[in-house]
């Protein structure tokens, strides 16, 4: 059985909007995109990326990923490479297919019956990024196995996060951590 794993970049104060760039998420006046961009994605991004049997992600993130990675940078081909080759499985109900970016396909049925089917094939780990709708429903329906947070040391004032605000004690257990040089702490859990 593989694993979702949900890999994110977060805001010391928790939010995860708009890592990338200015114009990534404006929504709701938010006016600090692109702030994890001088902190780095830490050595083991490009090995997580690579690894993936592949993706499930949410549509702003897929329309944000699939303009993006077909034509990227000479700079950025190794994770150009893998984000277009593998398999990206599209959680959305306004989309319809079929999806133009490689190997990209929507999720039909109710979410936790589609994605505990696709954690029953076989391969590797499914890797979410971004995603932060998708994120708290995957969280409210156990459907995570494995949170990886790179938690810059930046406050950003508020904006979109991952974790739903629904009053539901969820315990973790600590997998694995590092600090990068920028300052940046990784922190790999579980749940406990």
């Amino acid at each position: 059985m593989r694993k979702v794993i949900v890999n994110e970049f977060l805001a010391l104060d928790g939010t995860s909007q708009a890592p990338g760039g200015p114009e990534e998420d404006t929504s709701d006046g938010f006016k600090h995109g692109g702030w994890h961009m001088q902190y780095g994605g830490g050595d083991g991004m490009l090995k997580l990326i690579s690894d993936a049997g592949g993706f499930l992600l949410g549509r702003r993130t897929y329309e944000i990923f699939a303009g993006y990675w077909p034509n990227a940078p000479e700079e950025t081909q190794r994770f150009a490479e893998p984000m277009n080759t593998k398999p990206k499985h599209v959680v959305s109900t306004t989309l319809s297919g079929p999806l133009e970016w490689q190997n990209s396909t929507l999720l039909a049925g109710a979410l936790p019956d589609a994605v505990a089917a696709l954690k029953e094939e076989d391969g590797a780990d499914l890797l979410v990024i971004g995603s932060s709708v998708l994120v708290q429903s995957l969280i409210q329906h156990g459907l995570v196995d494995e949170f990886r947070l790179l938690i810059d040391p930046v406050l950003v004032g508020g904006g979109k996060r991952i974790f739903p605000d629904d009053g539901e004690l969820r315990r973790l257990r600590l997998v694995d951590n590092e600090a990068t040089s920028t300052g940046t702490i990784i922190a790999t859990y579980a749940p406990a």
